[in-house]
C-alpha cells in the first residue's frame, strides 16, 4: 500500500481527526469496533431520508426499493464468504444473537446427557448460549486448554470427542490473545465425528480471508461492527441442512409462511429465522461496508495489520520496562494483549487516555481465558487498516512515558 492510499483510506474516516485530552486521537480499540467510512454513514442517513419503508409484501413503491436494498447486502455477504447460497445468510442483531440462535435451535435436537466442545479462549457470546442450552437439556461441556504462547491443545481437542459429543464451537481468531486457529482442521476432524460446528467468527471476517466452503463449518458467525459497517447488525451463515431441521429462534410476522390457531407453517430460508421487522436501513448500509473491504482489498488489509502488529509488537518488547505480552502464537491478528508491571489494566488505560490513546482494558468478555493466566484482565491494542505507524509509534511512546509509574 502506498503513502498516497493510505491516506486516501484515512480521510474516509473523519472520526480519526479528533482530539483527545488535546492531542490527536490515537484509535487502538478495534477489535471492540471499527470506526466507520463516511459513506456507510452517508448511506443510513440518504435511506432514512429518502427510502425508509418496511420491507417484503409492501406493493406502494417505497416499500420494493427498500427490500432491494436490504437483499443486496445478503447476496454480498454469501459472495465474501463463499458461502452456496444467499438463502445460508441470516441476519441478526450480532454475532452474540447469531450464537444463541445456533445454540437454542440446536440444542433443541441433542439428546440428553450430550456433550458441547467448546475452548478455553471463547468470548462470553460462545459460552454462556451454551450454557443455557446445557441446563435446559442436561448436557455437559468440555473444555479445550491452551499453552501459555495461546495456542489450542490440538490432542486434547481430538481427545475430547466421543459417543456423547452433540457439538464443536470455538473462535476463529481469539479476541484477547489474537491466536489465529486451524478452524479448517478442527472442522474436518468434528465432521470424521459426525459433529456439527460452529465458528465464532468476529474477529475473523474483519480481517482474513473467510471462505466457508473451504473451512467446511456448519455455522459462521460475525459483527457488522467489528467490519466498518454500522451497529447492531450481525450475520448467521448455516448449512442449509441443518437450518432446515432447526426450529425456529424466534416467532412472529416475517418468518412464517401460514397462521392459525390449528398450526403455523414456517418461511422459507432465510426467513424462518428473522422475525419481525428487521434493522433493513443498517442492513442496507452494510452493503457499503463490503464495498469498502472490497475496493481496499481484504489481503491488503490482513497485510497491514500484520505490519502494525510486528512493528508494534518489537518495539514494546525492546523498549517498555515490565511489559508482559499475552499471546504469542506464531500465527496471530492484530491484537496485542499485555500488562506493565504490577499496574491493574484499568490504571494502565486510564493513563494512555490521558495521552490521547485508545485502548480497552478490562477481561474483554474471556474471563475463563484470564482464569487460565491468573490474571484480572489485560490492557489491549488491536489495529484497523486505517491505523499508521504513526499511531504505533505515538502507543509505545505514551507507554514508556507511564511505565516508570506502574511498576509499583
Amino acid at each position: 500500500m502506498t503513502e498516497k492510499e493510505f491516506l486516501d483510506i484515512r480521510r474516509r474516516f473523519p472520526i480519526l481527526e479528533r482530539k483527545v485530552a488535546g492531542r490527536d486521537m490515537v484509535y487502538l480499540d478495534n477489535a471492540a469496533t471499527s470506526q466507520t467510512p463516511d459513506s456507510v454513514v452517508d448511506e443510513i442517513a440518504y435511506l432514512y431520508r429518502h427510502t425508509k419503508a418496511n420491507v417484503h409484501r409492501g406493493v406502494h413503491t417505497v416499500s420494493p426499493e427498500a427490500t432491494d436494498l436490504q437483499e443486496e447486502p445478503r447476496r454480498k455477504v454469501a459472495r465474501y464468504i463463499n458461502a452456496p447460497s444467499p438463502e445460508e445468510v441470516i441476519f441478526t442483531r450480532g454475532t452474540t444473537e447469531s450464537i444463541n440462535l445456533v445454540a437454542y435451535s440446536m440444542g433443541q435436537l441433542f439428546p440428553a446427557g450430550g456433550e458441547i466442545i467448546l475452548t478455553v479462549m471463547e468470548h462470553h457470546a460462545n459460552i454462556v448460549p451454551w450454557q443455557l442450552m446445557a441446563q435446559r437439556r442436561g448436557l455437559a461441556i468440555r473444555v479445550v486448554d491452551i499453552d501459555d504462547r495461546g495456542v489450542l491443545d490440538q490432542e486434547q481437542y481430538r481427545s475430547l470427542f466421543n459417543e456423547k459429543t452433540v457439538m464443536a464451537a470455538f473462535c476463529h481468531v481469539s479476541n484477547v490473545l489474537g491466536t489465529v486457529n486451524p478452524v479448517k482442521e478442527m472442522t474436518a476432524f468434528a465432521h470424521s465425528r459426525g459433529i456439527p460446528v460452529l465458528v465464532d467468527g468476529a474477529q475473523g471476517t474483519p480481517h482474513l480471508p473467510v471462505d466457508v466452503q473451504d473451512i467446511g463449518c456448519d455455522f459462521y458467525a460475525f459483527s457488522s461492527h467489528k467490519m466498518y459497517g454500522p451497529c447492531g447488525i450481525g450475520v448467521l451463515f448455516g448449512r442449509r441442512e441443518w437450518l432446515e431441521k432447526m426450529p425456529p429462534y424466534q416467532g412472529g410476522g416475517e418468518m412464517i409462511s401460514h397462521v392459525s390457531f390449528s398450526g403455523t407453517t414456517f418461511a422459507e430460508l432465510p426467513f424462518k429465522f428473522e422475525a419481525g421487522t428487521p434493522d433493513f436501513v443498517d442492513i442496507a448500509a452494510f452493503s457499503k461496508a463490503f464495498d469498502f473491504i472490497e475496493e481496499v482489498g481484504i489481503d491488503t488489509i490482513a497485510a497491514r495489520e500484520h505490519e502494525l502488529l510486528e512493528y508494534t509488537t518489537r518495539r514494546l518488547e525492546n523498549e517498555v520496562e515490565g511489559l508482559r505480552i499475552y499471546g504469542t502464537a506464531p500465527h496471530k491478528s492484530g491484537v496485542i494483549s499485555f500488562l506493565v508491571g504490577k499496574a491493574h489494566p484499568y490504571d494502565t488505560g486510564l493513563l494512555l487516555d490521558k495521552l490521547g490513546v485508545e485502548v480497552r482494558t478490562g477481561h474483554h468478555c474471556a474471563q475463563p481465558l484470564m482464569e487460565r493466566f491468573s490474571i484480572p484482565g489485560t490492557v489491549r491494542a488491536s489495529f484497523a487498516v486505517y491505523n499508521s505507524l504513526r499511531d504505533c509509534d505515538a502507543f509505545v511512546d505514551a507507554l514508556k512515558r507511564i511505565a516508570p509509574m506502574l511498576q509499583c
